[in-house]
């Protein structure tokens, strides 16, 4: 008789034979026994109780996911749980994702000119961007158009991070955004006669519009009365520094830029503007024929400008548009006139090309300018009433009736 072997004081079974090992569903040492209790299971390695704890934790994420939506922000246990975990965020370690790119210009700039129908056009452009979700930025300065370098770096820095598509809005002579390595956005503007110009900001800084108190609203309050008061023709004649250079010199400066000469009246700024008009402008209107200058804005920018004819033609938006009208305005004598058109001829010159070019640009378009036959340009320029579709009829109108026509072109 062959004696048991000892191990440890104890017995130790007989090792399975390695076809039953194999049939039992694994080698040795690999738990045969088990496997032989569940050898249909798809998850071999997982109890029951294993698997009714993975389904609980799915069911909770899956809860908090939805708390989460539902509450508008992260639950209270989670946030405890970032703050155990440390504050670190994919966007520590990889920065910000990029831009989704627009399949549509999605970076809009219009440095609007003052007095030149901006506030008929921010007004549409509220009502626009409600009903087309783009992002409309505008800024509450106003008097402050020429900006110093880090101004410059600082404004287009906080454009550019704007949530795209957005359209942004200020007085503010034209910024090169390459230049502080930017991607150029779309500019677009409108400008209008300058002497039309001229007289429309002369009596609004004395008087203000019909919007507030009626006719009271002053837009200058420490305006001295005799200021106030002073006679256009006057102040042309005598050579007031209000009617004189540089405050006539006014619509270049937005397109030419920020440099220095820009503020120059000569030809290098009107060179320089005419320049930015071709290269950098998608559009540059004619506050004459306002009308036109929606209509081809709503075909280059859809996005923006889907149904804004519509918009502006609406009676209760001609209503509130009617309130933007400068009151107690008047026409200076034939003899100032005369001389406001010789200190703004680098401004007609602007003016002239810029009609030119939107001329060219309606009829590209099929669209007819009904003016009357060209003519040469006037020694002297008198202010009348705006091109429009119809014919101009030869009575004399009175001032309050051609100003408010001005404003609802």
């Amino acid at each position: 008789m062959k004696k048991k072997q000892q191990h440890g004081g104890g017995e130790c079974p007989a090792p399975w034979p390695p076809a039953a090992a194999a049939a039992a569903g694994g080698g040795p040492g690999q738990g045969g026994g088990l496997m032989r209790r569940r050898p249909l299971s798809l998850l071999p390695f997982l109890s029951l109780r294993d698997y009714v704890f993975c389904m609980a934790t799915l069911l909770l994420f899956c809860l908090g996911s939805l708390f989460y939506q539902l509450n508008g922000g992260p639950p209270h246990f989670l946030l405890a749980l970032r703050h155990c975990l440390g504050n670190s965020t994919y966007l520590d370690d990889h920065g910000p994702p990029p831009q989704k790119v627009l399949p549509f210009p999605s970076q809009v700039v219009y440095n609007r000119v003052g007095k030149c129908g901006s506030r008929t056009v921010v007004l549409l452009l509220r009502i626009l961007s409600d009903k087309h979700g783009f992002n409309l930025v505008t800024s509450d300065i106003h008097n402050k158009t020429r900006l110093t370098k880090n101004e410059q770096m600082e404004l287009i820095k906080n454009i550019s991070t704007a949530e795209q598509p957005y359209l942004f809005t200020r007085h503010v002579h034209f910024l090169n955004f390459s230049r502080f390595g930017g991607d150029q956005p779309v500019y677009i503007n409108i400008i209008r006669d300058p002497v039309n110009r001229f007289l429309s900001n002369y009596f609004f800084r004395r008087f203000g519009d019909w919007r507030g108190e009626q006719n009271h609203m002053i837009r200058t309050p420490n305006m001295r009365q005799e200021e106030r008061y002073l006679d256009i023709n006057v102040c042309i004649l005598e050579n007031y520094p209000e009617c004189s250079n540089p405050r006539l010199f006014y619509i270049i400066p937005y397109f030419c830029g920020q440099h220095p000469r820009c503020r120059e009246p000569g030809e290098w700024a009107l060179e320089r503007a005419k320049l930015n008009v071709n290269e950098n402008f998608l559009l540059v209107g004619i506050l004459e024929e306002l009308e036109d200058v929606l209509l081809l804005l709503e075909r280059f920018l859809p996005h923006y400008f889907k149904d804004v004819l519509s918009i502006y033609k609406n009676p209760e938006h001609r209503k509130l548009g009617n309130l933007t009208v400068t009151v107690k305005k008047t026409v200076p004598s034939p003899e100032a006139i005369q001389v406001l058109y010789q200190r703004m001829r680098y401004e007609y010159e602007f003016y002239y090309y810029v009609k030119e070019q939107f001329h060219l640009l309606k009829r590209k378009f099929g669209l007819k300018s009904h003016i009357r036959k060209p003519s040469p340009r006037p020694e002297f320029f008198i202010p009348s009433p705006l091109e429009t579709e119809e014919p101009i009829n030869d009575e004399e109108e009175d001032d309050e009736k051609w100003l408010e026509d001005i404003y609802k072109r």
